[in-house]
């Protein structure tokens, strides 16, 4: 709620507070709803379960315009002042798992989060929710064929690195330039046709006994080595 007052205020239509709260975040919260000209209303916590639909609200319900802005690839690309670092996941359909990705993106720096418009989950409110505010500061670019777009993206000079096993390890890959992760769905991985149309297949070593990780997990590690990988080969200042 506070990154919407904060990055889309004018999509914040009401802040309904629990009566008689003085905590640091309430506070942050209804500093920001009235910088941003948006009303607030002291109710007790029976309104608030009713506005919510459920007891799990943390003492804040606002009433908001649910609607996303469209933005396209090239909305995304076009002017940036810096390499590409893109986030692609290959129909993932939990929606807490692509919540978790675009906290990661929102962390580590990815301009945006691609996703095919079929066979995967979109932007709702359970997303919104693990998401903790990043859908209001990651792009979400639904794209209707996922294979034109990774073609799309290659002539624009942007390396597209499917992360599965089986390819060189990620310590290793060159990560430098323009750079679209490709994850895999839950439990299948990439789809053969996504993973012929990658670059290079880049794998996460693990040492453990797991033989694999949480999408969000690998998107948070592939992202991190990314940024890592760029600070070090920037040129001192």
């Amino acid at each position: 709620m506070t990154a919407r007052l904060r990055q889309r205020p004018e999509a914040v239509h009401a802040v309904y507070l629990q009566s008689g709260r003085q905590d640091p975040r309430a506070r942050e919260l209804a500093a920001r709803a009235e910088a941003a000209g948006v009303a607030i209303h002291p109710v007790e916590a029976a309104r608030l379960d009713a506005l919510a639909g459920h007891g799990r609200h943390q003492g804040a319900v606002a009433i908001v315009d649910d609607a996303l802005p469209h933005v396209t690839l090239d909305d995304v690309l076009d002017g940036l002042p810096e390499p590409p670092l893109l986030l692609i996941l290959d129909g993932v359909t939990d929606p807490h798992n692509l919540g978790a990705c675009l906290r990661c993106a929102d962390a580590f720096g990815a301009q945006a989060v691609i996703v095919p418009k079929d066979r995967a989950v979109g932007v709702n409110a359970t997303v919104a929710k693990a998401a903790s505010g990043a859908v209001d500061t990651v792009p979400v670019v639904v794209v209707t064929n996922l294979a034109r777009t990774l073609r799309d993206l290659k002539a624009r000079d942007i390396w597209v690195l499917g992360a599965d096993a089986g390819g060189e390890a990620l310590p290793d890959a060159d990560l430098t330039g323009g750079v679209a992760w490709v994850l895999g769905a839950e439990g299948g991985g990439l789809r053969r046709l996504t993973r012929e149309s990658c670059d290079r297949i880049v794998g996460i070593p693990l040492i453990g006994a797991v033989e694999s990780l949480n999408v969000s997990v690998a998107a948070g590690i592939c992202l991190y080595a990314t940024r890592t990988a760029r600070t070090r080969a920037a040129p001192p200042v």
